[in-house]
């Protein structure tokens, strides 16, 4: 990795994220039990890598490259918001967008739940593109190959959940990976956003990685931490707890050897 240029570095970490949608339909075909006991601690360690990610890792970087970090970090945390609610239909299956359960759907209709998910995945998608991008266009392996694995993370719940709202919806296994595929290459989308803007806008990840970390910061604690507090259960809230450490510990590890 440190031998690529950013943007090699930065296009080699889009491919391995994208690989992910394997992992969903992987996953879909344990038994539903199996596959509920296997997410409760993805989603933790996940969380726990979000932030681990954001506060060790981005605010950090972005600290020591001045810049408006506070007001940036803000500014991710609400468009986050935004996107979650308009594109995300996070709301439109009562906020369970982790789960791959009909029964967290709600109301909404079949098709056009799987269709909006797509078209919010793929904005997703294009906003983890920017981060990575971002990360190693300012701290380069150091601090990309963090970034990325804490978007990986993310993505692993996010994309079980994803593949089951398209299963759901009426897309036959096959569609639903395909089309899983097709806009997770919008996550190349956004890095090459990253690298043509760099020539036009001064300093660009002054900006962008306060960005990145107030939507890790967001996405942990709506989206992943949510799913442990709705835990019935003490003792496996706990077991996820300690996962959400874990990840904070691995990306404090990844810290130290920087």
């Amino acid at each position: 990795m440190p031998l690529m240029s950013p943007l090699l570095s930065s296009l080699l970490a889009a491919a391995i994220i994208g690989a992910v949608p394997f992992l969903a339909l992987a996953s879909l075909s344990l038994a539903k039990k199996k596959l509920a006991a296997l997410l409760k601690p993805i989603v933790a360690f996940a969380a726990g890598g979000l932030l681990g990610g954001a506060f060790l890792h981005l605010l950090p970087e972005a600290a020591e490259m001045g810049g408006p970090v506070f007001e940036m970090t803000l500014i991710g945390i609400l468009l986050f918001f935004v996107l979650d609610s308009l594109l995300w239909i996070y709301h439109c299956h009562g906020g369970h967008q982790l789960h791959a359960d009909k029964d967290h759907h709600g109301s909404c209709p079949q098709k056009p739940v799987g269709i909006l998910n797509l078209v919010g995945d793929a904005f997703h998608n294009l906003t983890d593109g920017i981060v990575v991008a971002s990360a190693f266009l300012a701290g380069g392996p150091a601090l990309g190959v963090p970034t990325a694995i804490a978007v990986a993370l993310h993505e692993i719940p996010q994309e079980v959940g994803d593949f089951g709202i398209l299963i759901y919806s009426g897309f036959s296994y096959g569609k639903a990976l395909f089309w899983n595929l097709m806009v997770g290459l919008a996550m190349f989308v956004g890095v090459f956003v990253v690298f043509v803007a760099q020539d036009y806008v001064e300093n660009l990840t002054l900006y962008t990685i306060p960005f990145a970390a107030g939507g890790f910061i967001y996405m942990a604690c709506t989206n992943l931490l949510s799913e442990i507090k709705e835990e019935e259960s003490l003792k496996t809230r706990f077991i996820q707890f300690l996962w959400l450490l874990a990840g904070v510990a691995f990306l404090w590890f990844s810290a130290t050897l920087e």
